[in-house]
């Protein structure tokens, strides 16, 4: 049987993680949890244990990008067949992990799904501010890959071996999500969505705050333009 693993990032989640553990436990048993604290000044790292996951504790706050490429080390050394990102804060429901796998199994085959919470129209839809810049990092990525994105921030996503190898080594570090797509096509590899449920987040704050979105989408969208030009990886996981 293959091994998987969730990753779930966290930072000053101890309102929701242990609830976020026991859904993917629960939803998902054929994946183990490793929980990557990002240096949190609260009991999240005992809630998460308390829940029965594991725990990768950052001395210091790293922020999301190095999280979760911390989880994507951690998945590419112990061997892991697939490793679904599943956020600390509660978004993400574990219910619909099985979509993201059916998908990745699918024809044509695919090296990552993401979930998408727009393709019809359901569940937490954020603000209208953040909806603008999502929308437009949407139709940047379409034009660029040359495949429908709809959903370019969603940090709920499945990979496979080759996948989590480039994501170990080469993962964008600070509003990752949207450039990980880019870095996907431009090493040739696959990526596709599929509708899912989101929430709104059950505790912590966002980092993307009103004042800092416009600064967000201009340094997002200048990442892209210079990931154009970058040297593609040649990527091969290891056995």
């Amino acid at each position: 049987m293959a091994r998987n693993l969730a990753i779930v990032p966290s930072y000053n989640e101890e309102a929701t993680v242990a609830a976020v553990v026991e859904r993917i436990r629960a939803e998902a048993p054929d994946f183990d949890v490793l929980v990557v604290d990002d240096g949190s000044t609260d009991e999240t790292t005992l809630r998460a244990r308390e829940a029965g996951a594991d725990v990768a504790r950052l001395p210091f706050n790293l922020g999301i990008g190095g999280t979760v490429q911390t989880g994507y080390r951690y998945a590419l050394a112990g061997g892991y067949e697939y490793a679904v990102q599943v956020d600390g804060d509660g978004q993400h429901d574990p219910a619909e992990i099985k979509k993201l796998v059916a998908r990745i199994h699918a024809d044509p085959p695919v090296e990552m799904v993401y979930g998408t919470r727009f393709a019809e129209g359901t569940g937490f839809q954020s603000t209208s501010a953040r909806r603008f810049g999502i929308r437009l990092f949407a139709l940047v990525l379409s034009a660029v890959t040359g495949s429908k994105v709809t959903d370019p921030t969603s940090g709920f996503r499945l990979c496979d071996r080759r996948a989590i190898a480039l994501f170990a080594d080469n993962y964008p570090i600070d509003y990752p999500e949207v450039e990980a797509i880019l870095l996907m096509h431009r090493n040739q590899l696959k990526s596709a969505e599929v509708p899912v449920v989101m929430h709104e987040r059950g505790g912590g704050s966002s980092s993307i705050t009103v004042l800092r979105s416009g600064y967000y989408m201009m340094k997002v969208l200048l990442a892209v333009f210079v990931g154009l030009f970058r040297k593609p990886i040649e990527v091969e996981a290891a056995a």
